[in-house]
């Protein structure tokens, strides 16, 4: 680990404070619960910063009320979609950001 026994002496770094542009994500709030949307299977997801570059194709578009990722580091993520886009435009936006829907 990085030397220390106890948690009280970790020096760290808030993620909002941190340099690194993978974990220093600012994103909207999930999606409450009870709140239902399509689900879509990413591949390919290492990272916040990847869950940021998804998120920042999808919830622009127009017809997207909420647009979460739950992220499986070099697994299956799971992107969910509020709204009335349809699976044609959010797979279109999801390969622009580099990514690929895999399921739906």
């Amino acid at each position: 680990m990085c030397g220390t026994d106890t948690h009280e002496n970790l020096d760290l770094v808030p993620v909002a404070a941190s340099s690194c542009a993978c974990c220093s994500t600012e994103s909207k709030a999930p999606v409450p619960a009870g709140t239902f949307g399509t689900a879509y299977e990413l591949e390919g997801l290492t990272c916040g910063h990847c869950v940021e570059s998804v998120t920042t194709a999808v919830r622009p578009m127009a017809d997207v009320d909420s647009a979460t990722v739950d992220l499986v580091a070099g697994g299956t993520s799971t992107l969910t979609v509020s709204g009335s886009a349809t699976t044609e435009d959010i797979r279109a936006a999801v390969a622009a950001a580099g990514y690929t829907v895999t399921g739906s």
